[in-house]
């Protein structure tokens, strides 16, 4: 089984959070408790990821809840791997990731978005982030190791108007 990257818990902590608010300020509900043990576990013992399969049952309950909402594939409908490349230049996974990606845990589902995510240079992620962006949100990633945002054109601030310099002045020549 896959690990679960510390980004993760914390994006599923924050979902439920967000999904079950604390009535008080202070009690958490169930779901963030338990995952919240995990990352705590997790920072104590300077662990990157957990492992998926001895997970706290509660703990993993809560964190498939969030990942049910993230989307399942990355793929933007342009597979370079079936025109014989190793790594399809349209998402970033592996001809094996893409093969196999039926079959995956929800663990190394999330690892291979972790990677391309932080990769970066699948056509998702630059050329045709716009497919991306209209199929599904993009996949949690730490503050930290987040790519640049994109801004769609549409939304962007127009260019500035050119303005014309004046001509410059000439020089007058003396005639002698």
């Amino acid at each position: 089984m896959a690990g679960i990257h510390i980004t993760d818990i914390e994006a599923a902590i924050n979902w439920w959070r967000d999904r079950k608010p604390s009535p008080d300020g202070i009690s958490a509900c169930a779901e963030v408790r338990a995952l919240a043990e995990v990352y705590a576990l997790m920072v104590y013992y300077r662990e990157p990821e957990c492992d998926e399969a001895t997970m706290p049952a509660a703990a993993r309950q809560a964190w498939l809840d969030w990942y049910a909402t993230t989307p399942d594939t990355p793929c933007i409908a342009i597979c370079s791997t079936s025109q014989g490349d190793a790594v399809c230049k349209g998402c970033g996974r592996s001809f094996a990731e893409v093969q196999c990606w039926p079959e995956m845990s929800p663990g190394e589902k999330r690892a291979t978005w972790r990677r391309i995510t932080l990769e970066g240079s699948a056509w998702r992620f630059n050329r045709y982030a716009e497919r991306a962006v209209r199929q599904s949100p993009p996949p949690a990633v730490a503050i930290d190791e987040a790519p640049a945002p994109s801004v769609p054109a549409a939304v962007s601030a127009p260019a500035p108007a050119r303005t014309r310099r004046p001509p410059r002045p000439q020089k007058r020549r003396n005639k002698s």
